[in-house]
């Protein structure tokens, strides 16, 4: 999914404003959230760390994932550095989270990790499927519930 941000600054008011857009058609972007935060604050968590900026970036309408958050500091430290600029957009797709395809065809797995499902059913002491005299052994035991209830008065449904 396609997602755009944007940052703004509103001075007079003293906030620092992040719309959310998310893509519903192709091409076509609809805002999803808008959240306020005190500017100054939000300086202040910048010059703290990267942590401290997404702690209170985030809430419960805007819970961004921590791959995203990252992208979203680094953005925000350059727009509220003084860029000059009035408003900033990051884009994101979250396809861009997953590891490349290629990356994933190249990583083999080793062979002896694959199990034939008739060897997981085989008994482990003598490899051999259980004879009747083994289930019978196996079932031997009583399975009676040995539950008794402490109030033994009658119960409606």
């Amino acid at each position: 999914m396609k997602q755009k941000f944007t940052f703004e600054v509103d001075t007079g008011k003293n906030l620092f404003i992040i719309s959310e857009a998310s893509e519903g058609e192709t091409g076509f972007f609809a805002q999803v959230s808008r959240e306020e935060y005190d500017l100054e604050d939000m300086k202040e968590q910048i010059r703290l760390g990267r942590d401290a900026f997404i702690e209170k970036m985030r809430r419960i309408n805007f819970f961004p994932p921590f791959d995203l958050s990252c992208r979203l500091f680094d953005a925000a430290e350059t727009f509220l550095s003084g860029s000059g600029e009035e408003k900033m957009v990051v884009a994101y797709d979250d396809i861009d989270s997953f590891p490349d395809l290629e990356e994933i065809a190249e990583m083999e797995e080793p062979e002896d990790e694959y199990v034939e499902i008739g060897d997981l059913l085989k008994d482990e002491k003598t490899s051999e499927d259980l004879s009747e005299d083994d289930i019978k052994e196996i079932d031997s035991d009583d399975d009676t519930p040995k539950f008794q209830p402490d109030d033994t008065s009658e119960h409606e449904n």
